[in-house]
């Protein structure tokens, strides 16, 4: 199966089936990844734009790992010393990168339908790379990948997500994305930083962080995101880190063989101990690694030259090492 979208503006868009043909398409490009010869030549001759309005390290540079691995030109573009820096709109500069003949957008934004609004305007394919607070689909998919290895499903598990749900594109993206594939989000964090009627999404509120932990399959620590808080919803980050902070006390109530994730960069010991974060049950790095597979496969099924079925039979040879079967 293939996905029939032209863009990936957010998990919402996205259906359980397509969800897991991402996810199946994923599980193959990391075996490129794992390879000596990561280098394939599927996006040989697409061009794929990286374009960042936000400051980023781990989404931008994963991006553009995955789309020259894949064989593409890559253009990072530098918003800050681009003609936007001179006053030009967003659909402005995506009339401009269409008429270079751009085949994939990149794009994360400050402002939530960013992304959706240049894809009106652009042939090429858009990928949500995250807008202001409302999506970050391929955080969500990477997260999924990365607990669906672990688990074989997704469906029947308990996701807690503890933090600042409220500022949190990342939670909202998982909370979608989950449900969507059977599992049951549970969410914890300071009132002031709950949004209101986030249960209608099928997220299940705890009444504590114990609550929210206990006999959960995956634990899910969220980024105090300082930079967008515009006035004091939480007394301090001391007070945070003992009250809403993810340690090995809580995580105790955790299953025994629990995931413990972060989308990452952590503030340690705010968020999540370091005892917590370089854990044996701690599966953060992975998610980075993931993310490039993720990706990899977004770009594949977006602007690839093969089917995803091809592609799983071509990964099937066992016989032969991945860099033969990819080359």
């Amino acid at each position: 199966m293939n996905i029939n979208k032209k863009d990936i503006l957010g998990i919402a868009e996205l259906s359980r089936e397509e969800i897991t043909t991402i996810l199946d398409t994923a599980a193959v490009m990391k075996k490129i990844i794992q390879g000596d010869n990561k280098k394939t030549n599927y996006l040989r001759g697409k061009t794929v734009l990286i374009l960042f309005y936000e400051n980023s390290t781990r989404t931008r540079v994963s991006f553009e790992l995955a789309a020259k691995y894949m064989g593409a030109d890559t253009i990072n573009i530098n918003v800050s010393a681009s003609s936007v820096a001179k006053g030009e709109t967003l659909v402005d500069t995506g009339k401009t990168l269409n008429s270079m003949g751009a085949d994939v957008i990149v794009i994360r934004h400050g402002m939530s339908g960013a992304p959706h609004l240049l894809a009106k305007h652009v042939n090429a394919s858009v990928i949500n790379a995250g807008d202001g607070m409302h999506e970050h689909p391929t955080q969500a998919l990477l997260d999924m990948f990365t607990i669906r290895e672990y688990y074989k499903t997704l469906n029947g598990l308990k996701v807690a997500i503890i933090g600042d749900i409220f500022h949190s594109r990342v939670a909202r993206s998982n909370i979608i994305g989950l449900v969507e594939m059977g599992a049951k989000p549970v969410i914890f964090g300071p009132s002031t930083l709950m949004p209101s009627e986030i249960e209608k999404m099928g997220a299940e509120i705890a009444p504590t962080i114990n609550d929210a932990i206990r006999e959960a399959d995956v634990v899910m620590g969220l980024r105090m995101q300082l930079e967008r808080q515009k006035s004091a919803l939480f007394p301090s980050k001391s007070e945070y880190a003992k009250f809403f902070g993810i340690n090995h006390a809580n995580l105790s109530l955790a299953k025994k063989h629990s995931l413990w994730m972060h989308p990452g960069p952590v503030n340690r010991g705010v968020e999540m101990t370091s005892g917590v974060i370089d854990g044996i049950n701690s599966v953060i790095n992975e998610q980075v690694t993931n993310g490039v597979a993720v990706r990899m496969a977004l770009l594949y099924l977006l602007a690839g030259r093969e089917s995803c079925r091809d592609v799983k039979q071509r990964a099937n040879i066992i016989s032969l090492p991945v860099q033969e079967v990819y080359v």
